[in-house]
């Protein structure tokens, strides 16, 4: 399912194969060279989680495991100030704030018994980009970014199967392509994130209910993975 969802958006991302060869007149034709400008975006993502289960079995004889049901998309939105570094290099600072959610499912080895849980999230996201720009040809230029984002999840819910830590830090990668209008850009943009970080808190003393321990005890950890395909404007 979540490769379908890359191969789906790719094909919404990708600029047209053949394009006209002969030069065109250039919109905005010195916008690149400025030293700093901004813009906003507006966009679209899929959440997903990697589980590691651990095989644990209750004193009932029961075992659990984890695992992503189904994919919803979320609303990400944000705003951008790009610091030209040289004719090819920028550095991008893109504040955004990501709403969405996971949507987890246990399910029992043996008897086949699903439980459900809906991890709800806000994130507000601070990342950092360096951007490697193509040369312009006409009105449409191809790039690449890398970089990091720091996350903090305002609306991490206790008592319930699985708690997760607030902070998170994705590894982010995505590529995109600048479309010069004659007013502004209008800049398509996809892009892959991926967590290093163990996010599960194991430590449950939040727990009122003390049959729920077991969801969190069938897991050694979980992590973090986000596809983001955004609309910038420049």
């Amino acid at each position: 399912m979540f490769r379908k969802i890359v191969y789906i958006l790719l094909l919404l991302v990708l600029p047209l194969s053949v394009l006209a060869q002969e030069r065109k007149v250039q919109n905005k034709p010195y916008i690149d060279y400025r030293r700093l400008h901004y813009g906003f975006f507006v966009g679209t993502h899929f959440q997903d989680m990697e589980f590691v289960n651990n095989g644990f079995v209750t004193e009932n004889g029961e075992m659990w495991y984890a695992d992503i049901a189904e994919y919803s998309p979320g609303l990400s939105v944000g705003v951008l100030a790009d610091l030209r570094l040289g004719n090819h290099f920028s550095l991008r600072l893109l504040p955004t704030l990501h709403f969405g959610q996971n949507n987890v499912q246990f399910r029992e080895q043996k008897s086949g018994e699903v439980s459900r849980q809906q991890l709800k999230t806000t994130y507000i996201a601070v990342p950092l980009h360096v951007k490697f720009a193509a040369e312009r040809f006409n009105n449409y230029r191809p790039y690449v970014t890398v970089g990091a984002s720091p996350m903090v999840n305002l609306t991490v819910k206790k008592q319930k199967q699985l708690l997760v830590k607030r902070f998170d830090v994705m590894i982010e990668a995505g590529f995109g392509c600048d479309f010069y209008l004659p007013f502004f850009k209008l800049i398509p943009e996809l892009k892959f994130s991926f967590s290093p970080l163990n996010i599960l808190q194991k430590e449950r003393k939040d727990l009122l209910d003390a049959n729920l321990l077991k969801y969190t005890q069938s897991l050694e950890g979980a992590s973090s993975k986000m596809i983001t395909l955004s609309l910038y404007f420049e």
